[in-house]
């Protein structure tokens, strides 16, 4: 899916969008015992807790692709003819109506999940989305439908238990201590099957969401896909690191790690100011030759090609927003650390004086500490 695809799909998670009629799942406690299953019509709930649930399932969705969000791949035999698969075809068939498939799915996910000490919910809803045509111009034409998307999203929210909190009663003017009552938060994490590309069901694939993008929980994906969890962006980063560090070894320099992420970070920038939906990639050999340009020998970057290609796959295509910090650019010693806008790292230079390794940072005007305002001697005072 890409970011269209996505935010196509994200709209429909209103009162007056989607084909939503009835909300399921179940309520679990912390010891994996069902506290009670969900089967609640929409319309018989007052327009304010339809919303709420709405906005939980929408949550499911959000994030980064990529990174929050991450593509489950099925194989060509598994959608042939495998039990997980046809369970998800069923119940995205049926509209979650058949009661025996949504306690399976459920219980695959309760059987799997560490929730810690957390109550959860999960919920499950269905959707027919009839596909509007879109033209040349990229608008889109409703009453030019030609095809029916159906699918549904599973959710799986942390309960929080209830805090006792003062609060104030109109009616008597005063404070008095009241219980919040256990409280639903955004979704840990969930699901949507099956996957919307090229604005059409690609049943070979779904979507998963993670709240916290290093942890992909692997033991959801295993139990309820039961394919190979894909290397979350912590770990797709973590693998690069080493790869750059071990490879290159002491020609992994400052100027080359400065001039590598600034190079990627460009390729960011530029896709971001495209406004293309796809999402941004990089081949291994892309990066190899950004390493090349920095001024690696070829031997040093064969190296790093080969390590790369043993750790994330032959053909792998990486994603540079997982590969470096776009957004900051941070320099670290034992004793300090030094953290600059990424636009900015060009000021930071590396010296060597009186054979003692430093780090320098211009420093012409406008530098305070602690929020003094302070000045700096152009010459330093004659002993």
């Amino acid at each position: 899916m890409n970011q269209k695809e996505l935010n196509e799909i994200r709209r429909r998670f209103r009162l007056d969008k989607s084909s939503i009629s009835r909300i399921f799942g179940c309520y679990v406690n912390s010891n994996r015992e069902v506290i009670s299953w969900i089967d609640a019509s929409l319309g018989l709930m007052s327009q304010e807790e339809s919303e709420m649930y709405l906005t939980l399932l929408k949550k499911s969705l959000s994030g980064a692709l990529g990174k929050n969000l991450v593509d489950i791949v099925f194989s060509t035999q598994q959608v042939a003819d495998s039990d997980e698969h046809r369970l998800l075809q069923t119940l995205r068939m049926t509209a979650l109506q058949d009661p025996n498939a949504r306690e399976t799915l459920c219980r695959k996910i309760i059987d799997s999940i560490n929730m810690g000490e957390s109550n959860y919910l999960i919920l499950l809803a269905a959707d027919a989305y009839d596909v509007p045509y879109r033209g040349r111009d990229g608008e889109l034409q409703a009453d030019a439908s030609d095809q029916v998307f159906k699918y549904f999203v599973c959710s799986i929210c942390p309960v929080k238990a209830p805090d006792l909190e003062l609060r104030y009663d109109l009616e008597s003017h005063e404070f008095h201590s009241s219980s919040t009552g256990y409280v639903a938060s955004s979704p840990e994490l969930g699901f949507l099957y099956p996957a919307f590309d090229n604005r059409a069901a690609n049943i070979y694939n779904a979507l998963f969401y993670s709240r916290n993008a290093a942890e992909l929980h692997q033991e959801v994906i295993d139990a309820v896909f039961c394919v190979e969890p894909p290397m979350s962006a912590a770990e797709q980063k973590n693998v690069f690191d080493s790869a750059l560090a071990d490879t290159l070894d002491k020609d992994c320099s400052y100027d080359v790690v400065q001039s590598v992420h600034e190079q990627i970070r460009a390729r960011i920038d530029e896709h971001t100011e495209s406004k293309s939906p796809e999402p941004l990639d990089m081949t291994i050999g892309e990066v190899g030759g950004i390493l090349s340009s920095s001024g690696v020998s070829a031997e040093k970057v064969e190296a790093f090609q080969k390590e790369c290609e043993k750790q994330y796959g032959d053909g792998a295509v990486l994603n540079p927003k997982n590969i470096i910090e776009s957004k900051k650019y941070e320099v670290t010693t034992p004793e300090v650390k030094i953290t600059v806008a990424p636009e900015n790292s060009y000021l930071l230079e590396t010296r060597v004086i009186n054979g003692r390794k430093y780090i320098l940072i211009p420093a012409d005007g406008g530098v305070a500490v602690n929020g003094i305002g302070v000045t700096i001697p152009n010459e330093a005072p004659a002993e």
